[in-house]
């Protein structure tokens, strides 16, 4: 049996009809950039959400260097960021000008370590950017109050987390402003490229759409060097459909993710851990083996597609200004494996990975 990590054409065959009729609208207008489908969809990934503004982009990088320059971090400024996550989290802030600092992160939640963040700010923190990582959220709660205290500014970076919620609350709604991607593979993902920056603030709203619109306030009124950042039309329309379904794909995850906790009781591996009041959301379903790189071949073998997110935290790159230790990180990078995660996997699937999992382990 064949299980791929990823299985994106039998999402499409679910909404095909839905997904044919978008594009072939868009087709038959042809309004490639902008138009009604891009307002539509900010619309409706606002209310989604629970938010009052929300600006396309081009992708979930930009939308991460559009908002630290919107909120005017730049030269001199240090921004607080975990050592494992994506690179494009600490790179967006090298690019605005500003220091990424490293935070350790939570050997159960792999999420930024609340712990460590005090003992890294300094006068020249302006902000804190946690990553609702693996689709499990950040700690929020203590951030905020964190950030409070010390007058920071707060980035989510919400990439891999659409729907992942705390006590109710989705992320993005909890910082001054937030960051979403819509590659492909993401839990709503476009047929190509796309982000988005989401806030509560008008003025901040307003300035990222500046920034992104070539520096535009209306056509053809250019107020500031921009960027060029948009999000097309056509990704406009799929991403508008598929959040019709999110909700549903969410629960499939979740039912997946509990399928495999259940299968792989007893089993020499360490499985994910959620804590009270805190919706995971399951882009990725990892879970940590002392013989990472044995086990990934063992399954490999048996035709089950594995990955490694990410080989190497942040802190190894050798690209960044690296103060103090890691150890978490540097620990546990060489253990994280993550298993095939979609809404369309059997239970008889799960069980079939399961099964070669604790016939290694």
């Amino acid at each position: 049996m064949h299980i791929p990590f990823v299985d994106l054409h039998v999402q499409y065959i679910s909404i095909k009809k839905e997904i044919d009729d978008a594009i072939s609208t868009v087709l038959t207008n042809t309004s490639f950039i902008g138009g009604s489908a891009v307002e539509q969809f900010e619309n409706s990934f606002a209310d989604y959400l629970g938010v009052s503004h929300c600006v396309s982009c081009a992708n979930g990088t930009d939308a991460i260097e559009i908002a630290l320059e919107a909120l005017g971090i730049g030269n001199g400024d240090e921004v607080l960021v975990p050592s494992y996550t994506w690179v494009s989290t600490a790179s967006a802030v090298s690019r605005v000008g500003a220091q990424p600092v490293f935070v350790d992160v939570h050997p159960d939640f792999y999420t930024m370590d609340v712990s460590k963040i005090e003992e890294k700010i300094t006068s020249k923190t302006r902000a804190i950017l946690p990553v609702h990582f693996y689709g499990l959220p950040a700690d929020m709660p203590t951030i905020l109050s964190l950030a409070k205290k010390h007058d920071l500014l707060v980035v989510e970076d919400c990439a891999q987390a659409h729907g992942a919620t705390i006590n109710g609350q989705k992320v993005g709604t909890f910082g001054d402003i937030a960051t979403f991607s819509f590659y492909p593979g993401k839990n709503l993902g476009a047929y190509g490229d796309g982000g988005a920056i989401v806030t509560n603030n008008q003025d901040l709203a307003l300035k990222v759409s500046v920034i992104a619109r070539l520096g535009q306030q209306g056509k053809h009124n250019h107020v500031a060097i921009g960027r060029n950042s948009r999000l097309d039309t056509l990704q406009a329309a799929i991403l508008q459909v598929k959040l019709q379904h999110l909700g549903a794909w969410t629960k499939g995850r979740q039912q997946v993710a509990k399928c495999y906790n259940e299968a792989l009781k007893g089993a020499s591996v360490k499985l994910p851990s959620v804590p009270e009041g805190f919706s995971h959301v399951y882009h990725l379903y990892v879970i940590q083996s002392e013989d990472r790189d044995g086990l990934r071949e063992h399954l490999k073998k048996n035709g089950i597609d594995t990955q490694i997110h990410y080989p190497k935290p942040l802190n190894q790159l050798g690209i960044f200004d690296v103060q103090g230790t890691f150890p978490v990180s540097d620990e546990m990078s060489g253990k994280l494996i993550s298993f095939p995660m979609y809404a369309e996997l059997t239970r008889g699937q799960v069980d079939y990975v399961a099964n070669l999992i604790k016939e290694f382990c």
